[in-house]
């Protein structure tokens, strides 16, 4: 082979986006037969990991991870971005395709801090920056109190240890590939709904990039890849934002997914819960889904829901 490596993969720069577009390229060397040398990770410095001091809904939410590798791919710099689908906006530019969904990982949120949510000292300070996260926990335990936790995983593990807050909520998926496992307790997905599209990595380059998207398409995983879309196809009818504070469970039974989720108010106090089985690839069911958990969902709810995700 020539010295210029067959594909460039853009990622934000923080240990697990790293990790995760390593196993990115591991996938896709093994898929085409190439050694690692063959793809080039280019690490990009995206606006969301810029400022770490405010909630990501309050300065430009999702698109702040995406925004840099969306022009690095527009301009040419790179081939494709390697992503995160929890972090990834709904509506995407019709210029950019998503052409592999990685099988997807363990879907599960991690309490750190305390062996579970009822064993939470009562008044306890949680760390989180996810309002699903917090509103969930709030609607378990209104007696707790809910602190701003940004930053990487490191960094929320090095703040709970200095004690600015006593437990934490983590993506297993994460902590597994920052070689983490064994740091706090699983949360049961059935009873702790995770975030739409949580454990999930995917590739998207330029939609009229055929010859990108076919070699990246030898690594799409149809079962994760269908799981992700029905929910992020929920979050899209909803009108889910960063601020919006909803969780998503898919399970696959047969051909079908069956699909869960639940709404909440930012307090925790108000929950509305429902779940379809998804059977087609349009997004029909999760959107039925959607008008169904809006039109029973409270005022303190609703009010969260129905803008751009």
């Amino acid at each position: 082979m020539t010295d210029q490596p067959k594909l460039r993969l853009g990622t934000r720069q923080s240990p697990l986006a790293m990790a995760q577009a390593g196993e990115a390229r591991d996938r896709l060397c093994a898929a085409q037969g190439w050694p690692v040398s063959a793809i080039e990770l280019v690490p990009v410095r995206a606006s969301g990991d810029k400022v770490q001091d405010r909630p990501l809904a309050e300065i430009g939410g999702k698109a702040l991870w995406t925004k840099e590798l969306d022009e690095w791919i527009a301009e040419g710099r790179i081939d494709a971005a390697v992503h995160s689908m929890k972090d990834v906006e709904t509506i995407r530019p019709a210029s950019l395709a998503i052409a592999a969904v990685l099988p997807r990982a363990d879907v599960r949120d991690v309490l750190i801090g305390a062996a579970s949510v009822a064993q939470i000292p009562r008044g306890a300070r949680v760390g989180t920056s996810a309002p699903r996260r917090a509103a969930q926990l709030l609607h378990h335990r209104p007696d707790c109190e809910v602190v701003m936790f940004r930053g990487n995983v490191a960094t929320r593990l090095a703040k709970l240890a200095a004690g600015e807050a006593d437990v934490t909520l983590l993506a297993a998926a994460g902590l597994a590939r920052l070689d983490k496992r064994g740091v706090g307790t699983p949360m049961d997905a059935r009873e702790w709904l995770p975030a739409p599209a949580q454990g999930a990595i995917g590739i998207e380059c330029r939609a009229d990039d055929t010859v990108t998207r076919a070699l990246i398409a030898a690594v799409d995983d149809a079962s994760s890849r269908a799981t992700v879309m029905a929910e992020r196809a929920l979050l899209a009818a909803l009108g889910g934002t960063c601020h919006s504070p909803v969780a998503a469970h898919s399970t696959l039974q047969g051909g079908d997914i069956v699909l869960r989720a639940a709404l909440f108010s930012p307090d925790g106090a108000e929950r509305v819960d429902g779940e379809c089985t998804v059977s087609g690839s349009d997004g029909t069911a999760s959107a039925g889904l959607a008008a169904d958990l809006l039109a029973r969902a409270s005022a303190g709810i609703a009010v969260h829901f129905g803008g751009a995700a």
